[in-house]
């Protein structure tokens, strides 16, 4: 992970500040204000600044002034049935500020959460740091046999070794061409004869897709959580993964109220079917189910099963 000096002293001079506010603050969060987190081998996770607490979804759903209830365990029923049904519009009036350092190839998968602001480092502008993410050997994998999008089999040994190699090598080369592009003195014209490097903005075409990029990403609570729910799960890309795990510890020192109600309805809950929830109340009943019946395909009826453990339903 590496930081520029300029970003360095940025960090050290927010964190010596000293402000008085009037406006409500969560404690746990204002601890890891500015801190830079470790993600993958160059990577970072940073909160700059946030806007609001469990209080101010008390306040928006309740559309009343001050911080809510004097009692937490009032505010906390009240979280838990906005989430719990889906009441959405209170979340929302909390925001949080992220400075993200990630590969471009995790980047673009994740702009695709759109309901974001975003800023990127302009590689028209300014030049990228030879920096490339390399995968740890444990998370390097065949492709999936059954998941057109996941990964299969560890790979080890020499076929390990002849990818990272690979990989290194080609983000190396590239990188050193495009240095030689903007070094490189061309002719601008016949008649101009001052010469300068190749346009930043056309040199960059060649950087390989694990090229490190920084970017602030602000959102609101709600789709963050949307965010978080997608990418802290198993299923999603390791390397998304990563930063969705560290992001989901800061929610939970920002909002903790949140998310506790988020860890139990949206995490941790299951969402089933009309015909799903018909046949949990004939198992439940004694009733014999099978899958020829349901109205279900394959893939709903073990998803099904697999959601409330069990296990003998399951066809193979």
């Amino acid at each position: 992970m590496k930081l520029t000096k300029e970003q360095q002293q940025e960090i050290k001079d927010l964190q010596s500040q000293e402000n008085k506010t009037k406006r409500v603050i969560a404690p746990e969060l204002e601890k890891i204000l500015f801190e830079v987190i470790p993600i993958l081998d160059h990577g970072f996770v940073r909160v700059i600044d946030y806007m609001g607490d469990d209080t101010s979804i008390v306040q928006a759903a309740r559309v009343s002034y001050g911080k809510g209830t004097k009692k937490v365990s009032t505010d906390a029923g009240l979280i838990k049935y906005l989430m719990r049904h889906w009441h959405s519009t209170p979340f929302e009036m909390c925001e949080i500020k992220y400075h993200i350092k990630l590969p471009i190839f995790i980047a673009r998968q994740w702009i695709r959460h759109r309901t974001a602001n975003v800023n990127e480092y302009s590689a028209r502008y300014s030049i990228l740091d030879k920096e490339f993410y390399l995968p740890n050997k444990e998370n390097l994998a065949a492709q999936s046999k059954n998941n057109r999008q996941g990964r299969g089999e560890i790979l080890t040994g020499d076929q390990a070794k002849e990818v990272l190699n690979l990989l290194k090598h080609d983000a190396e080369r590239t990188y050193d061409n495009y240095e030689t592009m903007l070094n490189e003195r061309y002719d601008g014209s016949v008649i101009d004869e001052k010469k300068s490097g190749l346009a930043r903005e056309l040199a960059r075409m060649n950087l390989t897709l694990n090229t490190y990029t920084q970017w602030y990403w602000k959102t609101d609570l709600l789709n963050l959580m949307n965010f978080l729910r997608l990418r802290a799960d198993s299923h999603a890309q390791y390397e998304i993964r990563a930063y969705a795990d560290v992001m989901l510890d800061t929610l939970k020192k920002w909002v903790p109220i949140t998310y506790e109600a988020f860890m139990d309805y949206r995490v941790g809950g299951t969402e089933v079917s009309l015909k799903g929830k018909s046949i949990l109340k004939d198992l439940i009943s004694g009733k014999n189910v099978d899958i020829e019946g349901s109205g279900l395909s394959k893939r709903e009826w073990n998803e099904l099963m697999n959601a409330f453990d069990i296990k003998e339903k399951i066809v193979k």
